[in-house]
C-alpha cells in the first residue's frame, strides 16, 4: 500500500520550487537530497530531491525533473508517497488505519465511529460519526484523543463540552424567561 508523505503546493519563485504540505511527521528523512519519491498521479513521477530547505515553518522543495515555475505549477496537488512497509513513524496513523474506529467517551460511553482523517492547516481532525448520523470534526491532538487502538478497533475521546453535535441535543434550556428588568434585581 502506498502511504502520502506529502502533497505538492504552490510554485515558489520561477526555478521549480516547490511548497510541500506535509503529511509526515520526519520530513528530515524522507526529503533528503537524492531520495526517490513515488507520485499520484503515477505518471507524473518518480521525483527525486534535489535540494530543501525550510522556511517559517514552511518545506520547500527543489526536484531533479522540476526546472521551471511552469512545471511547478503542473505539479501542484501531486501527493508524494512512499510504500507503507518503510514507513516506521511512531505514534502515528493513517487515515486506513483509523477508519471504521470505535469512539469511545473516557467513560464509557459509545460516542460513533471514525469514519476518516482531514488534513487542515491546524492539525489533523478526526471524522467522527456519532450514533444519529451527525458528522463531527474532532481535533487530533493528544489531549482530546488520548488513546488509539488500532489492534483494539477503538479511540477513546476527552472531549470538551461542545464539541460534539450530540452535546447540543443534550442542552437543557429553562422554560423560565427573565426581562432585562427582572435581570437586574
Amino acid at each position: 500500500m502506498q502511504l502520502t508523505v506529502a502533497r505538492i503546493g504552490r510554485a515558489h519563485g520561477l526555478r521549480g520550487e516547490v511548497a510541500l504540505d506535509l503529511r509526515t511527521d520526519t520530513p528530515e528523512e524522507r526529503f533528503v537530497v537524492g531520495a526517490v519519491l513515488s507520485t499520484e498521479p503515477a505518471a507524473r513521477g518518480p521525483l527525486t530531491v534535489a535540494g530543501t530547505r525550510t522556511q517559517h515553518g514552511r518545506w520547500y522543495v527543489t526536484f531533479a525533473q522540476i526546472t521551471d515555475r511552469t512545471m511547478a505549477e503542473a505539479m501542484r496537488g501531486t501527493e508524494l508517497v512512499v510504500d507503507e512497509e518503510g514507513s516506521e513513524e511512531e505514534d502515528a496513523w493513517y487515515p486506513h488505519e483509523l477508519a471504521g474506529l470505535r469512539a469511545e467517551h473516557v467513560d464509557g460511553r459509545l460516542l460513533g465511529e471514525i469514519v476518516g482523517l482531514e488534513h487542515l492547516p491546524a492539525h489533523d481532525m478526526l471524522v467522527l460519526r456519532e450514533p444519529d448520523g451527525a458528522r463531527t470534526l474532532v481535533p487530533f491532538v493528544r489531549a482530546i484523543v488520548p488513546v488509539v487502538d488500532v489492534l483494539g478497533g477503538r479511540v477513546v475521546l476527552d472531549p470538551p463540552g461542545g464539541l460534539l453535535a450530540s452535546d447540543a441535543a443534550n442542552l437543557v434550556v429553562s422554560d423560565e424567561t427573565v426581562s432585562p428588568r427582572d435581570a437586574d434585581d
